[in-house]
Formats: C-alpha cells, structure tokens, sequence
C-alpha cells in the first residue's frame, strides 16, 4: 500500500471512529491529519488536504481546541495560524476520557443527585420504584466516574502494566 492510500484510509477510519467517540465525522478527520502530520498545518492546508470549506475547517479546528487535543502555533515571518495536535496517543486517550466525562457523566451524575431525594410516602409502589431505578442508575454511573477518574490519573506504565496483569 503507498502512503497516500494508507493516509486516505487512515483519515477515513479515525472519521468514523470519532463519530463513536460523539464528534462530528470532519473534526476527527482534522484531528487524523494534524496527528500524521510531521509539521503543523494551517487552516488552508487542512481545507485543501480534506476538501472542506474555510468554515467546516474553522469551526472543527476550534472544537479541537476547545477538547484540548490541538493547539496553535506561530512561525516566525507568517501571518497564518498553524496548528498541531498532540502525538502522544496516551494523553490524546486520556484528554478525549477527560472531556466525555466532563460533558456527559457529570451532567448526568447531577441530575441524578438531584431527583434521587425525591419528597413523598417512601413505601408507595411507585416512588418506591422510581427511586430504586435511580439509585441503581447512579450507581453505575458514579462507579463509571471513578473509573475513568482513576485511569485519567493513572500513570501510563501503571496502566498498561494492570491491562496486562488482567490479560495473564
């Protein structure tokens, strides 16, 4: 396979997997490139590279910011600004971890704290039921937190030294 199939593809796979992580199919495919990419890109080069507009390549740029996976950088002598995302694939791991649980068990973790105190006759079935569901459902959640939490403090040779434990 030549380098530039093997990009194409690459570029096309990391796409559809961020689409699983709950990003858009073009911001993962920014993300894709900047990583394989052996010097930083501007916003041009991105938008030639994965034909898309000044705005979809703007916009995707930003949302990687804002995730913490890209960042930008100046040369010396250029007006454009260039961008380069993280390498190291355990801290691009570990940041994508970071934001999930910020954007989603967080908000759900305080809803669920606030409806599990519900105010009425604790032994009348469906109070009784709904508040039941709830703990459960907290529970495997606030579980999940730590978990992540746990593993986004983790050293990475710790890690990967208990991934391997398990797999013994």
């Amino acid at each position: 396979m030549k380098l530039i199939e093997g990009k194409e593809k690459f570029l096309q796979a990391w796409g559809t997997l961020g689409s699983s992580w709950g990003i858009n199919r073009t911001m993962a495919q920014v993300h894709a490139l900047l990583l394989i990419s052996t010097d930083p890109l501007s916003a041009e080069d991105i938008m030639e590279e994965l034909q898309i507009s000044r705005g979809n390549a703007n916009m995707n740029i930003r949302a990687l910011m804002d995730w913490g996976l890209v960042s930008k950088e100046f040369k010396t002598g250029e007006r454009k600004e260039f961008f380069s995302a993280e390498k190291d694939i355990w801290k691009v791991a570990t940041q994508v971890m970071k934001e999930r649980r910020k954007r989603e068990l967080e908000p759900v973790l305080k809803v669920l704290n606030e409806i599990s105190a519900i105010d009425g006759d604790k032994k009348d079935k469906k109070i009784k039921a709904f508040t039941e569901s709830i703990n459960n459902i907290k529970g495997v959640v606030s579980k999940a937190d730590k978990t992540i939490e746990t593993v986004i403090k983790a050293d990475e040779n710790w890690f990967v030294n208990s991934f391997l434990k398990l797999l013994k």
